[in-house]
């Protein structure tokens, strides 16, 4: 699950060995099947992770491996580390282009950053807001996003939506673009994460990386696969994690971006899956 807001398809089912895993996956509030779509209401980090538990229960697993990429990893070390008993029904983490959500993480992708490797996609980012408000593109795309005119909520969510496809391999998948022209898609994709993202993640700025949260998961094997030239969620947030997590066993893919779909990665990401089959 990406974003958020992304939700998830088949292809997501691809690292895992069906006669080993049983595969769930997991459409957060507003995102994928879930309705109703592009939903703010309730929807936080928090929710999420109490909704990952109800679906524990309710498919009454005792264990499981978490695995998540981007807001995925996010949403898999906010579980992971919550409460006592979260912990304790982790068998492992598989997490692939990690992301804290930092102000300085936001900043590189939203406001200054990726916008000097991909200044032709930027520009078209920059397109649907004026001068004056550019010094605070989130708010700005925020502002749009929640707006009452579906005219301007739907440009607005195109242009965001178009900006992340477009940076998210070292080479731009044309799939990926005409996703982020569907209505639906890039409504939910890009009101769900403009409002995480103005709302800091609903968390305190690093929490994710706070000792006494890093400590309550130490125990669990944890694989990170981070892309070299990932200019969606750099490289430094994943290094950062491995240096207050050591335990964890961090790859970083010479030749990758921050798809989880870029061959390389994925070739990782099925390797670890097949590692804890047997956990």
């Amino acid at each position: 699950m990406g974003g958020p807001g992304g939700g998830t398809g088949e292809k997501d089912r691809q690292y895992f060995d069906p006669e080993a895993y049983k595969i769930v996956l997991f459409d957060q509030r507003g995102a994928g099947k879930s309705t109703p779509s592009a939903s703010l209401e309730e929807n936080t980090t928090w929710d999420l992770v109490s909704d990952i538990e109800k679906l524990r229960e309710h498919l009454k697993i005792d264990k499981w491996v978490v695995f998540g990429g981007s807001w995925g990893s996010t949403l898999s070390l906010a579980y992971a580390q919550l409460l006592k008993t979260h912990p304790e029904r982790v068998k492992a983490l598989i997490l692939r282009g990690i992301f804290t959500l930092r102000k300085s993480e936001l900043k590189f992708f939203y406001q200054e950053g990726t916008s000097h490797i991909f200044p032709d996609a930027w520009d078209e980012y920059l397109a649907p807001i004026p001068e004056e408000e550019r010094d605070d593109m989130m708010a700005a795309y925020h502002k749009r996003l929640t707006s009452e005119d579906d005219q301007i909520r739907t440009e607005a969510a195109k242009a965001w939506s178009k900006w992340e496809m477009a940076t998210s391999k070292l080479r731009v998948d044309p799939n990926d673009i005409a996703r982020a022209a569907q209505d639906d898609w890039a409504l939910a994709f890009a009101r769900i994460e403009s409002h995480y993202f103005v709302n800091e993640g609903f968390m305190r700025e690093g929490q994710l990386l706070e000792k006494q949260a890093v400590d309550k998961i130490r125990h669990i094997p944890t694989v990170i696969v981070q892309g070299r030239y990932d200019v969606v969620c750099p490289a430094r947030s994943a290094y950062d994690l491995k240096k207050v997590f050591p335990e964890a066993e961090l790859t970083i893919v010479p030749d990758a971006g921050h798809s989880a779909r870029e061959i390389p990665t994925s070739k990782l990401l099925t390797e670890a899956a097949d590692r804890f089959r047997n956990l």
